[in-house]
């Protein structure tokens, strides 16, 4: 296994006032899952980071592409980047408005949508979510999260799922404190067993890397180091004893239009909010 990987170029990422050549961790990582949707794909998308990053994808490289939000918006095209799953702009210019009970037992559930566009509060080495509970119990637990949502539906269900979740021993956990949503359960087999429809997760998308699971034993694998990241940071930032690939590449840095693209819609959302 590789220990150490060099960079081909080092670029600035965190600290750095927005311009030419300079981006956050966070902009890499929008920029990184955006390029994983290609043009015609039908998307599931969840709010957050999930929906910045097909909203993007959708302005740059892949205006094709069909996002879908579970309130019921098909072929959603907002103008600004919407604060929740009923923000009405997710209407105004959708394809169409359907039920939630439609989107979920006749778009979803029977594998009609390619890729599932998911984040995590805690993800493992199998790529299991949890969303619902951290720490104590399911009844008395520490910090009680948003919950499920159509999230296990939506990675039991579309023939791929993205992850995209900042990378950090807070979230990549050797054990989930609840299973949410089922990645690769506990290892090869257990989606069959399970009886789920979709691939599962292709990939995960840090601000760190790039991470996929091995074909054969469907662990997460560090594929590609983002500029400026190591593979040290990458062990640091995880939970159980990562696995390295043989070849890590470093990720293509953001170009001037995704970064130009990405900081619009971004504006876009803090304007929203301050007019709230």
């Amino acid at each position: 296994m590789t220990d150490t990987v060099k960079p081909a170029t080092t670029y600035p990422v965190d600290g750095h006032e927005p311009g030419e050549g300079a981006w956050t961790a966070d902009e890499m990582m929008t920029v990184a899952a955006a390029r994983q949707l290609h043009d015609g794909a039908a998307c599931f998308v969840g709010i957050g980071l999930p929906s910045t990053a097909a909203n993007l994808a959708r302005a740059t490289h892949a205006p094709g592409l069909v996002l879908i939000y579970e309130s019921g918006c098909l072929g959603a095209k907002p103008q600004r980047l919407p604060l929740s799953i009923g923000d009405g702009v997710l209407a105004e210019n959708a394809d169409a408005v359907v039920s939630v009970a439609e989107v979920f037992n006749y778009w979803l559930q029977p594998g009609r949508i390619d890729i599932g566009f998911l984040g995590a509060a805690q993800l493992d080495r199998y790529a299991n979510i949890n969303t619902t509970v951290i720490g104590g119990t399911y009844a008395s637990p520490k910090v009680r999260l948003p919950g499920a949502g159509g999230a296990p539906e939506i990675a039991a269900s579309c023939r791929e799922v993205v992850i995209v979740v900042r990378q950090s021993l807070r979230t990549f956990v050797d054990k989930l404190d609840f299973v949410t949503s089922v990645g690769f359960g506990g290892g090869p087999g257990d989606r069959a067993r399970l009886g789920l429809r979709g691939d599962g997760p292709r990939v995960v998308i840090t601000d760190i890397g790039i991470l996929e699971p091995d074909p054969r034993s469907c662990e997460l694998t560090l594929t590609h180091l983002h500029p400026g990241s190591t593979v040290d940071q990458a062990r640091a930032a995880t939970g159980w004893p990562l696995k390295i690939s043989d070849d890590v590449r470093t990720t293509r840095p953001p170009t001037q239009e995704e970064l130009t693209v990405l900081r619009r819609l971004e504006a876009t959302k803090a304007v929203e909010v301050g007019a709230g």
